[in-house]
């Protein structure tokens, strides 16, 4: 039995089109990072954390994901 775990790259959560019903890393877990192919875009969706009054962050939509 493991004890202890040191990744050596990064890892990343990917999110599948359909949130619902999609095959993401809810289904496989994290992702290396030399596995995942491609660039986002842009940011289609961004929500405020419910600590921080929650609601969907509007000027963060379909902004390019560089953040500019």
């Amino acid at each position: 039995v493991a004890t202890s775990f040191t990744p050596r790259m990064d890892y990343y959560w990917m999110m599948g089109d359909n949130r619902n019903q999609s095959a993401d890393s809810r289904s496989w877990g994290f992702v290396p990072e030399d596995h995942i192919v491609g660039k986002p875009l842009f940011v289609a969706f961004s929500k405020r954390e419910a600590a921080r009054g929650g609601g969907i962050r509007w000027n963060r939509m379909f902004m390019g994901a560089s953040g500019r």
